[in-house]
């Protein structure tokens, strides 16, 4: 009988939504459908409750197995609401310890994972000029540089733009980073004012000395910036951002690339190559290994993207008489 008086219950809040709430009829079916995976869900517990013995653990329970089904949890988070307001109805109807989904939340949405390019679509953004521009001018070479210095040290993109030429303690003035050529290195500050060393690739200090050497036709009143604007200022991570999108554009690179996204592919290629984890840490700057260890997925999602690609037993459809 409980089975019968739940749905009974429930057909009483809907007939309540639509004709006291007047919802809308696509609300009122989003509703219907919930409340019938309550039922369902209280149905197959042991005895089959009625819906006015469901307790906060039942709630918790229903949950989790949503989320083990791979529902996301927006959906389940709709679900919840839907439930909650049901026992708050039923509460006037009969008499409830309590609404027992009070106080349960849906599982925490997982952050994206970080953006990162393949490794051959990373090489092409910093390596080749853009298409119809002279790979010698000025705006060119700056460009090649900030974006092989990006890619090479896994720089933020606020590191790169306060980068000097030199190290410089002029009065009240202190560089926050600059190249150390001699040792190969680019120092710089990051988040925290924390300063740190990260080596910088043979093709960047080729860039670099390549930029350094026509820099100084752009250069107007301030001599520190390392990477300047066409009017001899400061470059602004604004302004680095607008041109490596503008380039990977024109190279036909299918993302929406900005300078993060050479930070984290940065990450990802060396973590893959070494799989030090610590090491990619300490150079991305990070205080806690755990915003490091994102990275790691990355890896794995790459290394099972080629063990679905090429190993026999991993095609999705099943080869009939295997």
């Amino acid at each position: 009988m409980s089975a019968e008086t739940n749905r009974a219950r429930i057909a009483g809040y809907v007939e309540h939504l639509e004709k006291q709430r007047k919802l809308s009829p696509r609300t009122v079916t989003e509703y219907r459908s919930d409340l019938r995976e309550l039922t369902v869900m209280v149905d197959a517990l042991p005895g089959a409750p009625a819906m006015a013995a469901v307790g906060h653990f039942h709630i918790r329970k229903f949950a989790s197995q949503l989320h083990a089904k791979g529902l996301n949890p927006r959906s389940i988070a709709r679900k919840l609401s839907a439930w909650r307001g049901f026992f708050a109805w039923l509460a006037d109807q009969e008499t409830l310890a309590a609404n027992p989904v009070d106080g349960v939340k849906a599982p925490k949405r997982s952050k994206p994972l970080p953006k990162a390019l393949s490794a051959d679509d990373a090489v092409r953004v910093v390596a080749q000029s853009t298409p119809g521009k002279d790979a010698q001018s000025p705006p060119q070479l700056c460009n090649r540089a900030m974006f092989e210095l990006l890619y090479s040290s896994g720089l933020r993109v606020s590191e790169l733009t306060s980068l000097d030429v030199r190290f410089v303690k002029d009065g009240e003035y202190q560089s926050a980073g600059w190249i150390d050529f001699a040792e190969g290195e680019v120092n710089v500050t990051g988040k925290g004012s924390k300063q740190r060393k990260v080596p910088v690739g043979s093709h960047a200090l080729q860039a670099l000395r390549a930029w350094l050497a026509v820099r100084d036709s752009l250069v107007r009143l301030d001599p520190h910036p390392l990477f300047l604007s066409d009017r001899g200022k400061r470059v602004t991570p604004g302004m680095v951002q607008t041109r490596l999108k503008a380039h990977a554009q024109a190279l036909g690179i299918p993302a929406n690339v900005h300078p993060h996204v050479l930070r984290h592919s940065f990450a990802s290629h060396v973590l893959q190559s070494s799989g030090d984890l610590r090491a990619v840490q300490e150079m991305l700057g990070h205080a806690s290994i755990a915003a490091t260890q994102v990275y790691t997925s990355l890896d794995f999602q790459r290394l099972a993207q080629v063990y679905d690609a090429a190993h026999p037993r991993a095609k999705k459809k099943a080869v009939s008489g295997d």
